[in-house]
């Protein structure tokens, strides 16, 4: 099933999280923080919300990085997908 996000969605998975500090340290599941960083795997075609119009500035492929409690958490098949708001998308990591 593939997922394609309407208006000025995006749908990201996130990147793994750090499971030891640089200092070696091994982190618990508990103690690990949610990452910030997420892979692109669709983008929304942009165009009129709000009243505005709306130019898409991700591609799919890139990373970014999104505000800490933005988007909506989905399953499909299996994996855990971000349904975000273009506008929660702070940053594209090169």
């Amino acid at each position: 099933m593939t997922v394609k996000p309407l208006g000025d969605r995006v749908v990201i998975k996130n990147v793994e999280a750090e499971e030891t500090t640089k200092s070696g340290l091994i982190l618990t599941t508990a103690a690990q923080e949610k990452p910030q960083m997420a892979k692109v795997l669709a983008v929304g075609p942009g165009g009129m919300v709000d009243g505005k119009e709306i130019a898409m500035q991700v591609e799919v492929g890139q990373k970014v990085i999104y505000s800490k409690y933005a988007g909506t958490e989905v399953k499909v098949d299996g994996e855990e997908l971000i349904i975000v708001r273009q506008s929660d998308i702070l940053a594209v990591v090169e």
